[in-house]
C-alpha cells in the first residue's frame, strides 16, 4: 500500500529580515503601528475606494446571520474596523425586537489602529467593541461565535494553518466564516496591469504618503507570497471546514473566502 503525502504546509507572511514566526509578528505588529495615522486614508485612496465595496459585499454575503437577534460576531485583525462597521450596518437592517444584541466585536493586535476604530466608532455612535488581541491566540472559548470575519489581515498572519484553526475553536457548530483578501491575478488582461500597479505604483505612492516605504515594500510581497485562493481552500477544508465557497471580485484581485465549521 502506497502512502499518501501529506499536503506540505502553508507558511505565513515573513517580513524582510525575518527569521521565525515570532520575529515575523513583531515586524508586521511595528509596521502597521507607525502607518496607523494615514492607514485608512491610503486605504482609500490606494483602492480607489473599492475596498468599502468590497467589506459591502463581504457583510451581505452574511446578512441573513447577521440579522439574527442573538448573533455574536468576532472581526480579527480589524484595524481601524472598517469591515466591523460594515458587519454592524448590515446588522442594523434587521429588524429590533427583545433585548439589544451584543455588540459586534473587533481585535487587533496593534493598538494604535484599535485606537483610530474605538474613536470611529464613538463619532458614528455605534454599539460597537474593539479589543486587543492576537489572531494566532484568541482569548476567548471555544465556540463562543456565530460569525468570524476578516478583511485584509489574514494575509499578515506568522502561521496561516495555526490562524485557521483558531477561527475553528472559537465558531460554535455551524458558525460561519469570512477571509476576505487579496492574491495576484495569474490571467486575463487585467493581471500584468494589476501586478505593475501593485508592485511598482501602490509602492511608492503609499510610502510617500505614509513616510514609512518598508510597510508599502511589503504589502505586494505579502499578496505575491500569499497562498492562491485553491491552496488556501484546501488548507480550510483539512482544518474541518466544510461548504468552502470562493468569490472572485475585481478581476480576480479580491477574494472571499467562505466557511462553515461542520
Amino acid at each position: 500500500m502506497i502512502a499518501t503525502p501529506k499536503p506540505a504546509p502553508l507558511p505565513g507572511t515573513r517580513p524582510e529580515g525575518s527569521r521565525d514566526e515570532r520575529e515575523a509578528s513583531a515586524r508586521v505588529r511595528e509596521m502597521f503601528t507607525r502607518i496607523a495615522p494615514r492607514y485608512d486614508f491610503l486605504n482609500h485612496l490606494l483602492s480607489f475606494s473599492l475596498d468599502h465595496v468590497w467589506r459591502r459585499r463581504t457583510a451581505a454575503r452574511f446578512a441573513e446571520l447577521l440579522q439574527r437577534p442573538d448573533v455574536r460576531v468576532l472581526d480579527v485583525c480589524c484595524g481601524t474596523g472598517d469591515l466591523t462597521f460594515a458587519l454592524d450596518r448590515v446588522r442594523s437592517r434587521g429588524a429590533q425586537v427583545g433585548p439589544r444584541p451584543m455588540p459586534i466585536l473587533g481585535t487587533d493586535f496593534v493598538e494604535p489602529m484599535l485606537t483610530r476604530a474605538r474613536e470611529k466608532a464613538q463619532a458614528a455612535d455605534r454599539p460597537l467593541a474593539f479589543a486587543a488581541a492576537d489572531a494566532l491566540r484568541l482569548p476567548f472559548a471555544g465556540a463562543s461565535f456565530d460569525l468570524v470575519t476578516t478583511a485584509f489581515g489574514f494575509r499578515n498572519l506568522a502561521n496561516y494553518e495555526e490562524g485557521l484553526r483558531e477561527f475553528w475553536r472559537v465558531l460554535k457548530s455551524g458558525g460561519e466564516l469570512g477571509i476576505l483578501e487579496f492574491t495576484e491575478p495569474t490571467s486575463g488582461p487585467m493581471a500584468g496591469v494589476f501586478r505593475f500597479y501593485f508592485r511598482h505604483i501602490l509602492p511608492r505612492i503609499g510610502g510617500a504618503i505614509s513616510g514609512n516605504a518598508e510597510a508599502y515594500r511589503y504589502l505586494p510581497g505579502s499578496v505575491a507570497k500569499f497562498p492562491s485562493p485553491a491552496e488556501l481552500a484546501t488548507l480550510m477544508k483539512r482544518i474541518g471546514f466544510a461548504d468552502v465557497r470562493i468569490a472572485s471580485w475585481n478581476f480576480g484581485s479580491v477574494i472571499l473566502h467562505s466557511a462553515r465549521r461542520a
